[in-house]
């Protein structure tokens, strides 16, 4: 760690509880699981990822003799993978320290050597990846040259039947191996895309890429997600979100007839759906105001069924084929397990949970492009005006909510109100309020973050002399945008593999993201210069005051390191105080052991330069 160049006087604070620190290193260590994914054909085996070896990786779940096995065990993690509708093969990305750069490896459901999946495609970024039976595989692949999707089938030389400059994404693929859907921009927009439904033959050589079955696409600021394929062989129904209505709701599209069914889902908030096993219902999932929950949609009488779920956060859920309906929960202060409506824990992730932590308190505060929701998070006990850490989500397109959050109960054990805000930007409020930031990048949320932080101070809930800017990924370039553009409202700032010199972040991104980039600014940096000059936090290096600690992977391919090291080396030109933490892996690191280091460090760094005890 590069060290600070300043280290204020110590001013009277509240020292947290002696137990806290091995209290909120114990969270980050429990054992956590995603929710697992189950063979279609195959039920009782699953995949899921878990920390339970202190690295997030890939392990199976066979449901029958109730038996785990890791499957990956590599030093920096991994990210990504898949099983088979067979439930055969496990599927496993394979890239380098973090970078999200390489190949799809395969390997037995009961273990053995992997092996690369297919080995004429070279590495690539991951684009989608959608397993048929029979070892069938279509794999997106994406590039500085544009997306590619190609046919595999093992023993054959994969088929391309699809290439376009601009950012596309394999999206689901039916059950006979027939019907294949692609998520595209072609029109531009990767921020809201279209779909295109092509027939593809699985058994024969295409000389030529397939022509499209369907296409759907709503126009300019409407997105489209393609969910699954009706799960029965021959059915050609698509299961489809949109926004025609300014939230996601569901439709079901036949793609070979052409007819859409949207669906009367009368419930505030983005709604998510999946298939139930026969195809006779949807499994819905509704997210309002930071919470979720399940219904069951039948298909037939259109009847909406509120499913039994506790209050918090639904991180995915299914209903499986003998009708149970499963879910992963958590609350911000219980923490996740997969349970079912009738109220059981149906898996845990092995050894002790984690200490439990406080409940999130919500604030609603009017903003300027309207009244934004806000989550607190307050130290037992605590009265009068506290340390205050808002604590910036990332994405743009993600939200906080009521979910258990190892980060925001350290911060809570040492001290700090914590404050998360779902600014404009952020999804589960609706399109026009995720969409609001285009065109005027961070200055929006920002102006969000601001009216909460202001707020915070009014009601006596944050100490004006205390107030901690914080977040990682889009949340670390909020952080450094924000102390340039308002450096009086903050204290102190940490900075987590952020974007810090927008236009050489653009040179140097993955190309996903350049295309995101695009859709978000309404142009490259050299067509629209003004929009990025104006939303990047180097432009405004010169006004930052407040003591700045930033975190950077050294092979992070969405907030590269270059852009980082222009931005620290200008802080460092006019002597402003700042310590950098750099770390071998990509954009955040899956060694739980260095989540702890880098979280020590971030309060520490709070901590010191607050003056508090």
């Amino acid at each position: 760690m590069e060290p600070a160049q300043s280290d204020p006087g110590r001013r009277p604070g509240t020292r947290p509880d002696p137990t806290a620190d091995e209290r909120w290193k114990a969270r980050f260590r429990a054992a956590r699981v995603t929710f697992p994914e189950w063979a279609l054909d195959a039920p009782q085996r699953c995949l899921y990822a878990s920390n339970a070896s202190g690295t997030v990786e890939l392990y199976t779940w066979d449901r029958d003799s109730d038996t785990t096995r890791q499957v990956t065990n590599r030093p920096d993690g991994t990210r990504f993978g898949a099983i088979d509708p067979d439930g055969a093969w496990v599927w496993w990305f394979d890239d380098e320290s973090g970078n999200e750069f390489g190949v799809w490896r395969r390997e037995p459901f009961e273990g053995g050597a992997a092996e690369i999946a297919v080995a004429a495609l070279a590495p690539s970024y991951p684009a989608g990846l959608a397993l048929g039976a029979g070892g069938l595989a279509v794999v997106g692949r994406s590039t500085d040259d544009g997306t590619s999707v190609h046919l595999a089938r093992a023993g054959r030389e994969p088929i391309a039947v699809y290439r376009h400059k601009e950012d596309a994404n394999v999206a689901a693929l039916s059950r006979d191996g027939r019907l294949l859907a692609i998520e595209h921009s072609e029109h531009g927009d990767s921020r809201h895309m279209a779909l295109r439904v092509l027939r593809v033959d699985a058994g024969g050589s295409h000389a030529e890429e397939p022509a499209a079955v369907g296409e759907l696409w709503d126009g300019p600021g409407l997105g489209l997600r393609a969910v699954a394929f009706a799960p029965s062989s021959g059915d050609s129904r698509l299961l489809v979100l949109n926004e025609r209505h300014g939230r996601w709701l569901p439709l079901i599209w036949d793609v070979e007839t052409g007819a859409q069914r949207e669906l009367d889902v009368d419930l505030p908030g983005d709604v998510s759906a999946r298939w139930y096993h026969d195809a006779s219902a949807l499994l819905i999932a509704h997210e309002h105001h930071a919470r979720g929950e399940l219904y069951r949609l039948d298909l037939d009488s259109n009847e909406l069924t509120l499913l039994p779920t506790p209050r918090g956060t639904i991180a995915g859920a299914t209903a499986r084929p003998d009708g149970a309906v499963e879910f992963l929960w958590s609350s911000g202060a219980e923490p996740p397990a997969v349970r079912d409506v009738a109220g059981r824990v149906v898996f845990r992730a092995p050894g002790a949970a984690a200490p439990a932590s406080v409940p999130v308190e919500d604030a609603w505060v009017d903003g300027p492009g309207g009244r934004i929701h806000a989550l607190i998070s307050k130290p037992v006990g605590a009265s009068g005006p506290q340390p205050a850490v808002f604590l910036v989500h990332g994405g743009p397109t993600s939200q906080d909510a009521d979910a258990f959050v190892p980060g925001v109960a350290a911060w809570v054990d040492a001290g700090f109100a914590v404050v998360r805000v779902n600014y404009r930007g952020s999804t589960g409020y609706g399109s026009a309020w995720r969409d609001a930031i285009e065109h005027r990048v961070g200055l929006t949320e920002l102006e969000d973050i601001a009216a909460v932080r202001d707020w915070a101070v009014s009601v006596g809930l944050a100490d004006p002399d205390a107030v901690v800017l914080a977040g990682a990924s889009w949340g670390g370039y909020l952080t450094l945008l924000g102390l340039g553009v308002r450096p009086d409202a903050w204290t102190v700032g940490v900075a987590g593999v952020p974007v810090a010199d927008y236009v050489a972040a653009y040179e140097d991104e993955m190309e996903g993201l350049r295309a995101f980039d695009r859709s978000l600014f309404g142009g490259t940096p050299e067509s629209v210069p003004d929009r990025y000059r104006q939303s990047s936090p180097i432009t405004y290096v010169d006004d930052v005051h407040a003591p700045v600690l930033i975190l950077a992977g050294a092979n992070d391919p969405r907030c590269p390191i270059r852009q980082i090291d222009n931005y620290v080396t200008a802080l460092a030109a006019r002597g402003a105080p700042h310590e950098v933490y750099r770390f071998d892996a990509g954009h955040g690191s899956l060694v739980i052991e260095e989540r702890i280091r880098q979280v020590a460090a971030e309060i520490s760094f709070a901590r010191r330069h607050l003056g508090v005890n």
